[in-house]
């Protein structure tokens, strides 16, 4: 299956999700419908019984939303762009009932994280990069406001939050954002063979477990994600936002 935007393949019991809108895998409502509709495809199925979540592009996990569809939008079209990333996504992903693995092969930056951390498991390639370049654009990453000082700690989460720096994989490991690093030429296979090993667990005891785990970590950032909407929504119909957005499209330095 695919909506030529996001391929949906299963083999030996494992749903492969591949993100594949060149050049950067720019976000759109769009492309974060066939996401969330994706996942829910795989919950729904049950010979699948792990996710992995990738990207078909080389070098290029998600650069985030697509900034077009962004500015100069009304403020419904933002919002139904939000409540699909934060919102959808977060529920289908604690409802998935089955584990679910970001390989993050490539750069992931703001949206794109969203993605990443929905779900279970980060693994990243040893030439992947992250980073919430948000604040560079007059927005901010709102969502990750919600986890990111409980993975790591307040104040180096404020520190690449609000400095809106690139980092590698090396240090998304040491701050406990990714998994394991893995390398390039052995990424898929060893994302592959993590998502086979989940899927040869019992899955009824899976499924049961995976839900306690959820409900014991997931309260808090839960009930984070609708005030992590209100904000990025206000925030982007100000001032700065729209300069920013202007700035990035039309390929210029911003006026603040």
């Amino acid at each position: 299956m695919s909506n030529g935007v996001v391929e949906y393949a299963v083999s030996e019991h494992i749903a492969e999700v591949r993100l594949n809108r060149p050049p950067v895998n720019a976000l759109t409502l769009d492309m974060l419908k066939g996401l969330v509709g994706a996942l829910k495809r795989a919950a729904a199925e049950e010979n699948v019984r792990a996710v992995l979540l990738t990207s078909a592009l080389p070098a290029r996990f998600s650069a985030g939303l697509d900034l077009r569809d962004v500015c100069g939008q009304p403020a419904r079209h933002v919002r139904a762009l939000l409540e699909m990333l934060y919102v959808e996504l977060a529920d289908v992903q604690h409802a998935l009932g089955k584990p679910s693995i970001a390989l993050v092969n490539g750069a992931a930056r703001g949206g794109g994280m969203t993605l990443a951390i929905s779900c279970d498991v980060i693994l990243a390639t040893e030439s992947a990069s992250f980073g919430y370049p948000e604040i560079d654009l007059g927005l901010v990453p709102a969502i990750h406001f919600v986890h990111l000082p409980r993975i790591a700690g307040r104040h180096r989460a404020f520190e690449l939050l609000f400095s809106g720096r690139s980092f590698g994989a090396a240090e998304a490991a040491s701050l406990g954002l990714a998994s394991r690093v893995l390398p390039d030429e052995k990424a898929a296979d060893e994302a592959r063979a993590l998502a086979r090993g989940f899927a040869g667990k019992p899955s009824g005891t899976m499924r049961l477990a995976r839900a306690a785990f959820m409900r014991t970590n997931d309260a808090d950032y839960r009930s984070g994600i609708a005030q992590a909407v209100e904000l990025f929504c206000n925030v982007a119909a100000s001032a700065d936002a729209q300069e920013g957005l202007r700035a990035f499209v039309e390929k210029r330095a911003p006026k603040w």
